[in-house]
């Protein structure tokens, strides 16, 4: 299920584009954004993802990306794929109806066991309005 007015795209989007696919918001994991990690390797793995507004609507001051519920630190955020990843991130660029790109990065640790974790969320904090 998708939110009426702002979302959260995986599957390779392209920026500036419309494509990529919703991801679920209904704690349904019909969507989920996941990444599989050997934790005994210390893996980490970097998806693009994207952000965007439904048609009609835009964001106004601050959009913030961050997690929810990752007690382990192990969600972090970029707007570029190469920079460096953070708990969150912010823009005061309107998010509008086309894509606007950032970065989602998993890590795991050698002391952890084996799971499957679906507590942890993205969030995105922001002002919408109609235009």
């Amino acid at each position: 299920m998708a939110n009426a007015y702002i979302n959260v795209y995986k599957n390779n989007p392209t920026a500036g584009g419309t494509d990529g696919t919703a991801v679920s918001t209904d704690d349904a994991f019909t969507s989920p954004i996941s990444f599989t990690l050997d934790a005994s390797q210390n893996e980490s793995a970097v998806q693009k993802c994207a952000i965007r507004t439904e048609t009609g609507y835009v964001t106004t001051g601050t959009t913030t990306i961050t997690d929810y519920n990752d007690t382990d630190d192990r969600l972090t955020f970029c707007w570029t794929q190469d920079g460096t990843f953070e708990d969150s991130i912010s823009t005061n660029n309107p998010i509008t109806a086309t894509n606007t790109i950032f970065y989602v990065k998993a890590s795991s640790a050698d002391t952890e066991n084996p799971y499957t974790d679906t507590s942890i969320k993205v969030r995105v904090t922001c002002t919408i309005a109609s235009v």
